[in-house]
C-alpha cells in the first residue's frame, strides 16, 4: 500500500488589480513547483482565470474559490494539509492569516505574530530602537485632530496612508493642514477599522529596496535595488537598478547589517522585503514586509536564482545551507526594472507619479553599461525616447538648479531645448542655449500648440504648486494623447540623459538572459 503524499496549500492573490498582480502569481507558481519537487502534493487556491497559477498543470489540485476565511477553511477541512502558505499572494492572503491561525490552520513560514508586528507602529518602533535603526518621525491617527497633532510635531510635508493596504492605496504626500483634513475625511472611509499612518516625508532621499530570504537562523540577501526616482514615488512605479549605482560601501554595509538584524528579530522564515531611504548619508528604515514582494521575479531574473522556490523549500524545512544558498549574488552587469503605465488608455489623465501605485506591469533591461540597460528598459516599456529633435523643459522651482546640468548634457548631444519663460531664464543664465515658448494660453504658439503640431519630441516637466497644476495637467495629458514621451521627475531625466549618452556613444547589443547568468 502506497502512503499518501502530505499536502501543502498555497493561497493566491485573487483578482489582479493595481498594486497586486502578476508578480505575486509568479511567486505562487514557483511555490507550487517547489512543493512538488519536495515530494508534497500542491494545492492552489485562487480565483483569477487570467493567471498561470490557475492553469490546469501548475498544481496537483486547484480550488477556483474566493480568498475568504470561510472558503479557505472549507478547503482546509476537506484537504487536511501539512500547512498553508500565505506569504506569496500579496496582502489578500496575509489579511486572512490571523483568522486562519485562530481557527487552527497551520501557517507555514514566518509567524502571524511577526507579520502583525511589522504593521503595528508602536511595537515596530520598539523593535527598531532595540536594533538601533532610525525611522522617519511618525505616528498613527484615527481622526483629523490626532493627525493634525502628529503633523505639527513632526513637521510638513507628511506621508499619510491607511495601514494593511497594498499598492499605496489612498497614500498621499500632504503639505498643509487643509489637505490633511480633506485626506483624513476620505481615508477613514477607505480603511475604517485600521489606523491612519502619518510619516515625515523625506525630500530628496534615495529609496532602496532589499529582498532577503531566511531559514530562521541564516539570512541571505537576494538583492539590493536602488530606485532611480526619489523617495515619494511608489516603489512599484519607480525604476530600480540592481546592483546599486550610487550608494557608498559604508551605506551598503549598514543596509546589510539592518537586514540581518530585522530578519533575526522578526524570526523570518521565507522571504522578506525592506524599504530604506538614504538622506544626507543617513540610513532611514521606511517599512518591512515579512512576505514576498513584487520585486521577487525581477531579482530572480537579475541574479539567476529562483528565490520564491528557495523560500518555499525553506518553509518546508530545508536550510539555506542544504540548498547551497550561502551568500549574496552581486551581478557584474546592471539590471533595470521599469514600470509600464496604462495612461494611453485613459485620455485626459495626468501621468504624474506619486505615492499611490499606478503601474500595471513592468519590464527589464540588462547590460554591462547602466545607461544602456536603462534605455533597453525604457524601450521595452514603450517609451520612444528620441535621438534628436526639440525637448520641452518646464520644472518647478525646487528642480531649477538640478535641470541646468541635464539640459547642458542634452544640448551637447545635439537636442534643441525649448522652455517656458521661468525655466528658460534660469537656463540662459547658466549658458544653456534655449528658445522661449509661451505658457498655456499666454501667447502664440504656446506649448500645447507645439505638442499638437508634433514639434516637441520629449517633455521634461516636474509638478509645481497648486497654481500651475491645471496648465501642467493639460501639457502632460496632451503628451499622452500625442504619444510624446514624458518625464516627470528630475532623477528620471538624469537617468534618461545617461542612457542617451551611452547609446549614442556605444549603441547596444542584445544578449540572452541565460548568457548573463552563465558569466
Amino acid at each position: 500500500m502506497t502512503r499518501k503524499k502530505e499536502k501543502v496549500i498555497v493561497l493566491g492573490g485573487g483578482p489582479n488589480r493595481i498594486g497586486q498582480g502578476i508578480e505575486f502569481d509568479y511567486c505562487c507558481c514557483h511555490a507550487s513547483f517547489a512543493i512538488k519537487e519536495e515530494g508534497y502534493e500542491s494545492i492552489m487556491v485562487n480565483s483569477n482565470p487570467e493567471t498561470v497559477s490557475t492553469d490546469f498543470d501548475t498544481s496537483d489540485r486547484l480550488y477556483f474559490e474566493p480568498l475568504t476565511r470561510e472558503d479557505v477553511l472549507h478547503i482546509v477541512e476537506a484537504e487536511k494539509p501539512k500547512g498553508v502558505i500565505v506569504q506569496f499572494g500579496g496582502q489578500t492572503p496575509l489579511n486572512l492569516a490571523r483568522s486562519l491561525e485562530e481557527a487552527g490552520v497551520p501557517i507555514l513560514g514566518t509567524s502571524v505574530d511577526s507579520i502583525d508586528l511589522a504593521e503595528d507602529r508602536k511595537l515596530f518602533a520598539k523593535l527598531l530602537k532595540k536594533i538601533k535603526l532610525t525611522q522617519p518621525p511618525n505616528g498613527t491617527a484615527i481622526s483629523f485632530l490626532e493627525a493634525k497633532k502628529i503633523a505639527k510635531r513632526i513637521g510638513y510635508p507628511v506621508v499619510v496612508r491607511p495601514s494593511f493596504v497594498l499598492g499605496g492605496r489612498a497614500m498621499v504626500i500632504v503639505y498643509d493642514e487643509i489637505d490633511l483634513e480633506d485626506y483624513m475625511n476620505k481615508a477613514v472611509i477607505a480603511s475604517p477599522e485600521r489606523p491612519i499612518l502619518v510619516d515625515k516625508f523625506l525630500e530628496d532621499a534615495v529609496e532602496v529596496d532589499v529582498d532577503a530570504v531566511s531559514d530562521g537562523k541564516q539570512t541571505v540577501i537576494c538583492g539590493i535595488m536602488e530606485h532611480i526616482e526619489e523617495a515619494g514615488i511608489h516603489s512599484g512605479d519607480s525604476a530600480c537598478v540592481l546592483p546599486t549605482f550610487s550608494l557608498s560601501n559604508t551605506i551598503l554595509d549598514e543596509i546589510r547589517r539592518a537586514t540581518y538584524a530585522l530578519a533575526e528579530e522578526l524570526e523570518v522564515k521565507g522571504l522578506m522585503n525592506i524599504q530604506f531611504a538614504v538622506k544626507n548619508n543617513v540610513l532611514f528604515m521606511l517599512e518591512v514586509n515579512p512576505r514576498a514582494s513584487r520585486t521577487v521575479p525581477f531579482v530572480s531574473k537579475a541574479t539567476g536564482r529562483q528565490w520564491a522556490k528557495i523560500a518555499t523549500k525553506v518553509m518546508l524545512g530545508k536550510t539555506l545551507k542544504q540548498l547551497g544558498i550561502e551568500k549574496e549574488v552581486i551581478p557584474e552587469y546592471f539590471s533595470v526594472k521599469e514600470a509600464v503605465f496604462p495612461f494611453n488608455r485613459f485620455p485626459g489623465v495626468d501621468p504624474v507619479l506619486g505615492p499611490e501605485m499606478k503601474s500595471t506591469g513592468e519590464v527589464m533591461g540588462v547590460d554591462r553599461d547602466m545607461g544602456v540597460a536603462y534605455m533597453k528598459a525604457e524601450i521595452a516599456a514603450g517609451q520612444k525616447i528620441p535621438l534628436s529633435g526639440k525637448i520641452f523643459v518646464s520644472v518647478n522651482d525646487h528642480d531649477k538648479r538640478g535641470i541646468v546640468g541635464v539640459t547642458k548634457r542634452l544640448a551637447s548631444l545635439g537636442y534643441d531645448i525649448v522652455a517656458t519663460p521661468g525655466t528658460a531664464g534660469v537656463l540662459r543664465k547658466n549658458n544653456v542655449e534655449v528658445a522661449d515658448v509661451a505658457k498655456v494660453g499666454e501667447g502664440h504658439p504656446d506649448v500645447l500648440e507645439l505638442v499638437r503640431n508634433g514639434e516637441i519630441k520629449l517633455i521634461i516637466n516636474t509638478p509645481g504648486g497648486k497654481k500651475t497644476k491645471v496648465d501642467e495637467t493639460k501639457i502632460r495629458s496632451g503628451a499622452i494623447m500625442h504619444s510624446i514621451p514624458i518625464i516627470t521627475t528630475l532623477s528620471g531625466a538624469r537617468a534618461t540623459v545617461t542612457g542617451l549618452e551611452a547609446v549614442k556613444k556605444k549603441g547596444f547589443s542584445v544578449k540572452a538572459l541565460q548568457d548573463y547568468h552563465t558569466v
